[in-house]
């Protein structure tokens, strides 16, 4: 039996962006992607969305084929809906069209209802020197709890 409690998250996104706004979003999926999500098989290399058609679509989501599905598997690393309320569609749309901002998956999770959800956020790259203020913050955390252990 998978673990009911997945929470899968992209550790590189709040690394290589600066997180102004998060949503949760539903995802479209199908069955053998369902349970390939219960059982933790997501990877986020290179993962984003963007908008076609005013819709919001994740694109390069890795989610491993379900190793029981036989002849009705899907595609790895296919092109998802994200579904969002048309109100957040349009301000989220209106922010990419701004130079530097981008849609982020954050995290994939199974909800309390058995719903897989994508926490998404809209962000800007970091530069350089904000990428080695980030190391600089959490190696002093790190140090601040061993010294308080």
């Amino acid at each position: 039996m998978a673990n009911p409690n997945v929470y899968i998250k992209n550790r590189s996104a709040r690394f290589e962006y600066a997180i102004e706004d998060i949503l949760t979003a539903g995802i479209m999926l199908t069955g053998s992607e369902i349970k390939s999500i219960r059982n933790s098989k997501v990877s986020f290399n290179d993962s984003y969305c963007l908008f076609y058609k005013n819709e919001l679509w994740l694109k390069s989501l890795h989610i491993g084929e379900y190793v029981n599905a036989g002849y009705a598997g899907h595609d790895p690393t296919r092109e998802r809906k994200l579904l969002l309320n048309r109100r957040e569609l349009n301000k989220w749309l209106d922010k990419t069209k701004e130079k530097g901002w981008s849609i982020i998956p954050l995290a994939v999770f199974i909800n309390e209802n058995g719903f897989a959800k994508v926490e998404i956020g809209l962000g800007k790259g970091k530069k350089l020197h904000d990428k080695r203020e980030s190391i600089k913050s959490r190696d002093a955390e790190r140090e601040m709890k061993r010294y308080l252990k």
